[in-house]
C-alpha cells in the first residue's frame, strides 16, 4: 500500500505563544531551544545579535523578538549588504535638505523611523569602519544628528542584528571594530541550518501549503509520497529553508494536485548544483535527467509556465552563487560566467538583494 504525506499530516506540539509558533515554524530540539530564547530576551531592551547560514530564516527572529517585545513603534530593517556604501549612512540617518547634491528635501532616516520600535540590521558585517563609529556613538548616546543637520534629535530603540559571517574573526582580520562588536552582541541567538532540524521539514512544507491556499483560494497544492518525502529529509539544504520554499513553489506548479514521487523530487524539484552533482561542467543543466518528466507534467496538464519555471531556476543559481561567494556580486558573476553588470541587472529584476557593499 503507498503512502502519502498530506499537509496537516504531522503532530505539533504546542508552544507557550502561538504568535511565535506561526512566525517559527518547528518542534526540533534545536528550534525549541531557539524559541525559548527569543522567548527569554524579547521582552528586554538587551541589542540581540542573530547568527546563521544564509536562507534559515534569521529575519523572521528579528520579526519574532519584536512582536514580543511590547514595543509599540515599527520593526525597521536594513539590509547593510543591500545599499551601496556611500548611501548607507543617508539611509541610516537621514539628511537635511541641501545637506549634498541631489538632497532636494530632508529625509527622515531607518533609524528616526524606528523610535520606540526596533531596528533590524541585516548582514551587520557589510557595514563600512566608518560608518560602524558612528553606529557606536548612536547606541551610546541614544542621538542621531542627520547629514546636515545642526541639532541632535533623541532615539529610543532596540537593536537586533544579523549576519552570516563569523564576526569574531572580522574582528581579528580588522574589518569590524571590536568595541561595536561588544556592543552589539549582549544577546546572541543562532538560527540553525535546515540541515539540523531536517525533522522540521514536514511542518515547514505544511505551513508554506496553508499559506498558498490562504493566498489563492482554490489553489491545487502538490501531494509528497513518502519517498518523496524522505528524499527531502535526505538532502543537504545548502540554501537552508529559502531553498525549500523554492522547491515547494516549483512543486506547486508542476505538480498541482498530483503526487510528488522520490525521482521528481530527485530529478526535477532540486537543481542540479543542490541535488549532489558532482559534474561542474557547462553542460551540467542540460544533462540533468529531468526531461521525461516535464514531459509527463506537460502531458498531464496540457501546458506548464516556462517563463516562472526558468526564472525560478536563475534565483537559484544567483543565490548560490552569491552565498558561496559570501555576497560578493563580481565574483558570484565570474562563478555564472556572466558580467557583473548582468548580474546585478537580474538581481534587480528577481528582487534578489544580495548587493554586497
Amino acid at each position: 500500500m503507498t503512502t502519502h504525506w498530506t499537509p496537516g499530516s504531522q503532530d505539533t506540539q504546542t508552544m507557550s505563544d502561538p504568535r511565535m509558533d506561526s512566525m517559527i515554524v518547528g518542534q526540533t530540539p534545536v528550534v525549541v531551544s531557539m524559541k525559548n530564547v527569543i522567548s527569554l530576551v524579547a521582552p528586554s531592551d538587551a541589542a540581540v545579535m542573530v547568527q546563521g547560514p544564509t536562507g534559515a530564516g534569521k529575519e523572521l527572529v528579528a520579526q519574532a523578538l519584536h512582536m514580543l517585545s511590547g514595543r509599540k513603534g515599527p520593526l525597521v530593517a536594513v539590509n547593510c549588504a543591500a545599499i551601496p556604501a556611500d548611501l548607507l549612512e543617508s539611509e541610516l540617518f537621514g539628511h537635511e535638505k541641501g545637506a549634498f547634491t541631489g538632497a532636494t528635501e530632508r529625509r527622515i532616516g531607518r533609524v528616526e523611523q524606528a523610535d520606540g520600535g526596533t531596528l533590524f540590521l541585516d548582514e551587520i558585517g557589510e557595514m563600512p569602519l566608518a560608518l560602524q563609529a558612528k553606529l557606536l556613538r548612536l547606541l551610546e548616546t541614544q542621538k542621531i544628528q542627520r547629514i546636515g543637520g545642526r541639532s541632535e534629535i533623541d532615539v529610543n530603540f532596540r537593536l537586533v542584528t544579523a549576519t552570516h559571517r563569523r564576526i569574531t574573526d572580522e574582528v581579528a582580520e580588522g574589518r569590524f571594530r571590536e568595541d561595536l562588536f561588544f556592543r552589539i552582541n549582549v544577546f546572541p541567538v543562532t538560527v540553525p541550518s535546515l540541515a539540523e532540524r531536517a525533522a522540521d521539514i514536514p511542518l515547514i512544507l505544511t505551513a508554506m501549503d496553508m499559506r498558498m491556499k490562504a493566498q489563492r483560494p482554490g489553489t491545487k497544492t502538490p501531494i509528497f509520497s513518502s519517498c518523496a518525502m524522505r528524499a527531502l529529509l535526505d538532502h543537504s539544504w545548502p540554501g537552508n529553508v529559502r531553498e525549500l520554499r523554492n522547491v515547494f513553489e516549483r512543486a506547486a506548479v508542476l505538480f498541482s494536485g498530483q503526487t510528488v514521487t522520490a525521482e521528481h523530487v530527485r530529478a526535477v524539484l532540486l537543481t542540479p548544483d543542490m541535488n549532489g552533482s558532482t559534474d561542474g561542467g557547462a553542460g551540467a543543466i542540460v544533462d540533468q535527467p529531468a526531461v521525461t518528466d516535464l514531459r509527463e507534467a506537460i502531458e498531464a496538464e496540457g501546458s506548464i509556465n516556462m517563463r516562472r519555471y526558468l526564472l525560478e531556476i536563475e534565483a537559484g543559481l544567483i543565490e548560490i552563487a552569491l552565498e558561496l561567494n559570501d555576497g560578493c556580486v563580481a565574483h558570484a558573476a565570474r562563478a555564472l560566467r556572466i558580467k557583473r553588470t548582468t548580474l546585478i541587472e537580474k538581481m534587480k529584476k528577481l528582487s534578489i538583494n544580495r548587493l554586497a557593499a
